[in-house]
């Protein structure tokens, strides 16, 4: 009997890889909510920053990118560089993908995986264990939120949706803000598309905090750059261009350098469309102060600012949002078995990998954000799909 490989996550790199492995003929187990993350941990109302040609996930045959669902489906068609997706459309579109070329995607767990002669162990949330012979991590931004530590530190039981403080990834729905002062940590588009949604939504006041002097600021419209620089997914600009098409050199950098622009490249920045909705909703900003300390005062998260010359300043509201982003942490991902955990190199937290996404574990990939440290920064986008699921495929089909 031959094994199967195994696909743990089925968002868009999870259902990318999936569709290539089968593709070529290789025996492929799909495990995971389709799009649960877009589905359940975006706000409602969201906005993709993306264009609509960056946005379509991958497949190895034609007919299955956003257009295509659309006109599948009856949806409007999203084409233009102006036209704006919703994540709600963007979701549904996933789970076509997902019905299309993985019909048999399996909407349970895995609860362990555990290296063993040639292959890995599996056990399933639903009892089963079987053996695959080689394992694809793709389980996107679950688990992986990153907290400031001087907020971290006054949540005993972690951030809650109903605490005093939160991460933006732990809300749907943000007309529970109505009438109530909100702070939002960050300047990226998270944090301000947050804002501006919370706003229109009637709360009562919302204060972006943000680190940098000048911090937030937004993108240019497709009509203000500049045509002497390649298109690309994310904008005209040389930089962005190798990022995106010649990705695996990334690799070949030292790992300061590779960290460095996974934070930095496509990093805090509003998308142009935010700009007018951001002014409009009277968002205040507070920008170069670090969170020094936080407490909560009857059920009221204080927070203590630096600012210059050692002066401090202290900000209260009904509820924190922290929209500071997700960090890759191979610690994180509780399902990988000790030994397994304890086996890979890993670099600030992500696994080191191959030309092929492979790890230091033979048989055992990860792709999306947790490849990110290794390919960049557009691997934390969906058109990063057309990069990654081809050569992940390759890969485990020469293993």
């Amino acid at each position: 009997m031959i094994r199967p490989v195994a696909v743990i996550g089925a968002g868009p790199y999870g259902l990318s890889t999936a569709a290539h492995l089968r593709a070529r003929g290789i025996p492929v187990r799909v495990f995971g909510s389709p799009m649960v993350s877009w589905r359940e941990r975006m706000p409602a109302g969201m906005l993709l920053k993306s264009t609509p040609a960056a946005s379509n996930i991958d497949a190895p045959q034609p007919g299955h990118d956003l257009i295509d669902f659309c006109a599948d489906t009856g949806e409007r068609r999203y084409e233009s560089d102006w036209d704006l997706v919703p994540v709600e459309t963007f979701a549904r579109y996933g789970q076509w993908f997902a019905e299309k070329l993985l019909p048999d995607l399996e909407q349970v767990r895995v609860v362990s995986v555990d290296r063993t002669r040639g292959g890995f162990d599996l056990k399933l949330d639903s009892g089963e264990q079987f053996t695959a012979r080689a394992v694809v991590v793709a389980t996107g931004l679950s688990g992986l939120a990153r907290m400031p530590r001087e907020l971290a530190a006054v949540l005993p039981d972690g951030p809650s949706a109903t605490g005093p403080v939160s991460h933006a990834a732990q809300h749907r729905d943000l007309s529970r803000f109505a009438g109530r002062e909100v702070i939002v940590v960050g300047a990226g588009q998270s944090a301000l598309e947050n804002a501006v949604l919370m706003a229109e939504a009637g709360a009562s006041s919302v204060r972006i905090v943000a680190r940098g002097r000048g911090a937030v600021s937004f993108g240019d419209a497709p009509d203000r750059q500049s045509r002497l620089r390649p298109e690309t997914p994310f904008g005209r600009a040389w930089s962005l261009y190798g990022l995106t098409y010649h990705a695996t050199h990334v690799r070949h950098l030292p790992a300061p350098a590779r960290h460095y622009l996974v934070r930095r490249v496509l990093g805090p920045l509003g998308a142009w469309w935010l700009r007018d909705r951001f002014t409009a909703g009277h968002v205040q900003v507070t920008d170069g102060r670090r969170i020094v300390r936080a407490r909560v005062e009857d059920g009221r998260p204080v927070l203590t600012l630096s600012g210059g010359q050692g002066a401090q300043r202290e900000l209260s509201a009904d509820h924190v949002m922290a929209a500071t982003g997700y960090r890759m942490d191979v610690a994180a991902l509780d399902f990988l078995g000790h030994e397994l955990r304890t086996a890979l190199a890993v670099t600030q937290g992500a696994p080191r990998l191959d030309a092929g996404y492979g790890s230091s574990v033979p048989g055992l990939y990860f792709t999306g954000l947790p490849s990110a440290a290794s390919f960049g920064p557009v691997m934390r986008f969906v058109c990063g799909t057309e990069y990654a699921s081809p050569r992940v495929a390759h890969a485990v089909s020469v293993r």
